[in-house]
C-alpha cells in the first residue's frame, strides 16, 4: 500500500525534557563499550524529505520478546499506525515493514512478532521463523527491553543475534522507572551480556525521544538509493492491514479471556462506486476461533460484543484507508487451526 505521509507530517517533536541526572549516571555506568546514549544528547535528523546531499537508505529489525512496545515504537517511528497494539502479548504475528523518509535518508524498519518460548505449535513455529528471518539481513537491530528488566525470554531473543550487525540497546519504557539510581549497574550488566554499539534508554511515547533515535540510527545506515517512494510508509496491503485492524479489536474487547489462537481472514476486499462518497469499501471478515466457547466469547450476550469490535474496527478502517467502509465480520470454529501447518498458511502466515 502507498499510503499518505499527511499525518506523519503533521506529527511535530515535543520539546526534549532534560534527562540530566540520567545523562551523568550513563557517564559514570560506561564500561568503556557501547556508547551510553540518552535520547536527549543526539541531535534530531531534519524531517523533511528530498534534501540535498548522498541518499541513505537500510533496514532496521525491530526486536525483542512479546509485549515490550515493539509496535508502539514502530508506529511512532513511521508516524502512523500501521502495526497493531494491545496489551494482550503476542499481538504481532507478521513482519511489518514501515517505511520513514527524512532529509536523504529513508529508514525501512521491520517490526516482528515477539519471539515465542512457551509453546511448540505451528503458529509458533512460524512466528519464530518470521524473527529468525528478520535479523539475518538487515543494517542495524533495535533490540528493545523493558528499561531495568531482564527475563529469560529477553535473554532467549539475545541469543539469537548474528555477530557483524550493529545492536542498539533499545530501554523502552523509561518513563516508568521511578529509581533512575538502579539504571546504572543495569546498564553495565547489560553490556557484559552483548557488545551493544549504544544503549539508549527511552520511551516510545516520547515524541522527543523517538525524534532524537532517527539522530542515532541514520549513521549506522549505507549510502545508496532509497528502495521506496518517499511517500510510502508500508509495503503491506490495504487488506492485509483491514485483517489486522479487526485482530486488534478482537484482543482488545476479549483480553485474557480468548486464548491468542485466533486469527482474522479478509473473504472479500472490493471497492466499489459511489455516488455519495469518493471512496467506498466492502469489506466481510471472518474471525477464527478454536472452540464453540470461544465462538460465543467473541459474539457476546445478545451480539452485544461482536457489534462493538465491527463498530471499532470499521471506524479506524475509515480513518486508516480515507473511505466510507461497510464491514460485515462473522464468527467461525476450525479446532486445532493453530497446531496445523497446512491450515497456518493457509491463513496467511509465513
Amino acid at each position: 500500500m502507498t499510503a499518505s505521509k499527511k499525518e506523519a507530517a503533521s506529527q511535530q517533536p515535543a520539546p526534549a525534557q532534560p534527562q540530566n541526572d540520567l545523562e551523568a549516571m550513563l557517564a559514570a555506568a560506561r564500561p568503556g563499550g557501547a556508547a551510553l546514549t540518552p535520547a536527549s544528547a543526539v541531535a534530531p535528523a531534519t524531517p523533511e524529505a528530498g534534501a540535498q546531499g548522498p541518499q541513505r537508505c537500510g533496514v532496521i529489525a525491530i526486536v525483542g520478546k512479546p509485549n515490550v512496545g515493539k509496535s508502539t515504537l514502530m508506529n511512532a517511528l513511521v508516524g502512523q499506525k500501521i502495526s497493531i497494539t494491545s496489551r494482550k502479548a503476542q499481538t504481532t504475528r507478521h513482519r511489518i515493514t514501515g517505511i520513514r523518509t527524512r532529509g536523504a535518508t529513508q529508514f525501512v524498519f521491520v517490526d516482528t512478532p515477539g519471539f515465542q518460548t512457551r509453546h511448540s505449535t505451528a503458529l509458533n513455529k512460524s512466528l519464530n521463523k518470521t524473527v529468525m528471518g528478520a535479523i539475518g539481513d538487515v543494517d542495524l537491530i533495535l533490540f528493545v527491553v523493558e528499561a531495568g528488566n531482564f527475563t529469560l525470554a529477553d535473554a532467549k531473543v539475545l541469543s539469537l543475534f548474528k555477530p557483524g550487525i550493529p545492536t542498539l540497546l533499545v530501554a523502552n519504557k523509561l518513563d516508568t522507572v521511578h529509581r533512575r539510581a538502579e539504571l546504572a549497574p543495569w546498564l553495565k550488566g547489560m553490556q557484559e551480556r552483548h557488545p551493544f554499539a549504544e544503549f539508549v534508554p527511552m520511551s516510545a511515547k516520547n515524541k522527543g525521544d523517538i525524534e532524537r533515535l532517527f539522530g542515532i540510527v541514520e549513521k549506522y545506515l549505507p549510502e545508496q538509493p532509497w528502495w521506496y517512494a518517499p511517500d510510502e510508509l508500508t509495503d503491506r496491503s490495504e487488506k492485509f492491514l483491514a485483517s489486522e485492524t479487526v485482530r486488534e479489536k478482537l484482543f482488545r474487547f476479549t483480553g485474557d479471556e480468548l486464548p491468542y489462537t485466533s486469527t482474522v481472514v479478509i473473504d472479500k476486499f472490493d471497492e466499489e462506486p459511489s455516488k455519495h462518497h469518493k471512496r467506498f469499501m466492502r469489506i466481510a471478515a471472518t474471525i477464527v476461533v478454536e472452540r464453540d466457547g470461544h465462538k460465543a466469547m467473541v459474539i457476546g450476550e445478545g451480539g452485544e460484543r461482536l457489534k462493538r469490535i465491527s463498530t471499532e474496527a470499521r471506524q479506524e478502517l475509515e480513518r486508516l484507508l480515507d473511505a466510507k467502509v461497510f464491514l460485515e465480520i462473522w464468527v467461525k470454529v476450525r479446532s486445532g487451526w493453530a497446531d496445523d501447518e497446512a491450515r497456518v498458511r493457509s491463513f496467511g502466515y509465513e
